[in-house]
């Protein structure tokens, strides 16, 4: 028998919104009350059962329109006794709040909770095009408070020689796995233009996704005047598109509370599996940067939960900022690069939309109706967020776990396993760094006029054969034959001599 404080997932809602005329553009609380609204339908609820709220978590927007979504969002949605709290900037939140208010709702914490959030981009760009004001505060006036600490994820070091940008240590991640693949140069451009051409393929077929449209391998890897290098090797498509203006919401409660409501049994999707795990925060503290052991660990502990192996999974949702966010995914989950499931219900972020933090709630809510229309299949949704940074997995289906018979539904405390991630070794790291020295990744920056412009590099002390030499951040000369000549050939392990010029390290390879 399954527990009635099980919990489940009874409604949800993804909502693109595109080409509204400017004077009618709903903004960024109208887009959050939309998907709500709807989520309360999916489940066969009334809206005025809204005011049995106990919670209401909203996923922060990249630019938040009032000082209180959150009491905003509850004040429409007449949720007066709802206890209202801000997700920080970071895009594994949306799993992360599945993942605690499941634990939540399974110890009789809380009792009906919303997961909601949204991004207005694509309204802010017509906006400012058009000459208009955009001014969507509305009361409270409150400050919204934030449900975890807003953690920094890199520091005054890496943001001075250029290491902040998302495209920028994503690119430095993916020749790090380049090099370590083995791959020519050449070889892996195509590499990730094959796979995410597959991500496309799925976008075309998906309801809302903002690019629903094929594009070849050949199309996403190589450069061209509507498809520019970024960062090397990023091209434009291989980028998360957060210009959209998309909103998702997701409906929790407990099976008990479900079945007394009326939910349709149809609607109701448990939560088999989850686990939520973090690399070092700073990128420069990595152990290397070439595999991802949080997503490893946080794969094995969420197919455990769920007492499954990872071939009992039909459907993936990779989170997808980056080609590189896919393969160390694939590569610590094990799922071959052969393999014939799909690695997205949505398009993923290129092509689906990044909806900035809030992919991950459109993703669920996509995976929920996969496995609805496919009673008993499992689908795994993975959520990163940062550089690779923080991870969290939820495995889900409509029938009830055999994992969670009897005991009841509970997770193993993420605080355990994470005491084991953070004893990893990792080298230490010098900020003036000076003598002979190696390259161990790197990114060349473009400009828009399509020309490298700076070269990153995290390096190593020594000659490269020790493994916890100290490791520094450096820039390259500005020589344009230079970097012209790092995107051609493979400079990982190449030796040179770094410097510290006025508090910035210099190596020229």
């Amino acid at each position: 028998m399954t527990n009635d404080q099980t919990p489940v997932i009874v409604g949800v809602a993804r909502i693109t919104d595109r080409g509204r005329p400017l004077d009618e553009l709903p903004g960024p609380m109208g887009l959050l009350e939309m998907a709500a609204e709807r989520a309360f339908a999916d489940a066969g609820l009334d809206r005025a059962r809204a005011a049995e709220l106990d919670t209401i978590a909203i996923v922060k927007c990249f630019r938040e329109s009032t000082p209180n979504s959150p009491a905003s969002l509850a004040r429409r949605l007449g949720a007066d006794r709802a206890k209202g709290w801000l997700m920080p900037d970071s895009g594994n939140g949306p799993q992360y709040l599945v993942n605690r208010y499941a634990e939540a709702i399974a110890e009789g914490e809380n009792g009906l909770v919303l997961i909601a959030g949204c991004e207005p981009k694509d309204s802010v760009r017509r906006l400012k095009k058009a000459g208009m004001p955009i001014d969507w505060a509305e009361a409270p006036d409150t400050e919204a408070e934030f449900l975890v600490p807003d953690a920094k994820m890199s520091n005054g070091y890496e943001t001075a020689h250029g290491v902040w940008l998302a495209a920028t240590v994503y690119a430095m991640i993916e020749n790090g796995l380049r090099h370590h693949y083995g791959r020519s140069i050449e070889e892996h451009q195509m590499a990730m233009g094959r796979l995410f051409a597959r991500f496309s393929e799925v976008a075309a077929q998906t309801e809302g996704a903002w690019f629903p449209q094929v594009r070849t391998a050949e199309e996403i890897a190589t450069p061209s005047a509507d498809n520019r290098m970024v960062n090397w090797p990023y091209t434009k498509l291989m980028n998360a598109f957060n210009n959209v203006d998309q909103s998702a919401a997701i409906l929790m409660t407990s099976l008990g509370r479900a079945r007394a409501w009326g939910v349709p049994e149809d609607r109701i999707t448990y939560l088999h599996g989850c686990a939520d795990a973090f690399e070092p925060m700073m990128v420069s503290e990595r152990r290397d940067y070439h595999s991802c052991p949080a997503i490893g660990m946080m794969g094995r502990k969420a197919l455990g939960m769920a007492g499954i192996g990872l071939d009992a999974i039909e459907w993936f949702d990779l989170y997808s900022c980056f080609p590189s966010a896919v393969e160390a995914a694939c590569d610590e989950l094990g799922i071959a690069a052969d393999d014939p499931r799909p690695l997205t219900v949505t398009g993923g972020l290129p092509y689906h939309g990044g909806a900035g933090n809030n992919y991950v709630t459109s993703s669920i809510a996509a995976m929920v109706e996969r496995v609805r229309a496919k009673p008993g299949a499992k689908g795994m949704v993975t959520a990163n967020g940062g550089y690779l940074t923080k991870h969290a997995a939820g495995i889900y289906s409509t029938e009830p776990s055999p994992a969670h018979d009897g005991s009841g539904w509970a997770r193993e405390n993420p605080a355990n396993y994470q005491a084991e991630l953070d004893a990893l070794p990792t080298p230490p790291v010098v900020k003036a760094a000076e003598g002979d020295a190696v390259i161990e990744t790197y990114t060349v920056v473009f400009g828009r006029d399509g020309a490298p412009a700076k070269g990153i590099l995290f390096g190593r002390l020594g000659d490269g054969s020790d493994p916890m030499a100290p490791r520094f951040v450096a820039n390259t000369p500005d020589d344009a034959d230079l970097l012209t000549a790092m995107t051609r050939e493979d400079f990982i392990g190449r030796s040179g001599r770094v410097a510290n010029v006025e508090r910035i390290n210099i190596m020229r390879p």
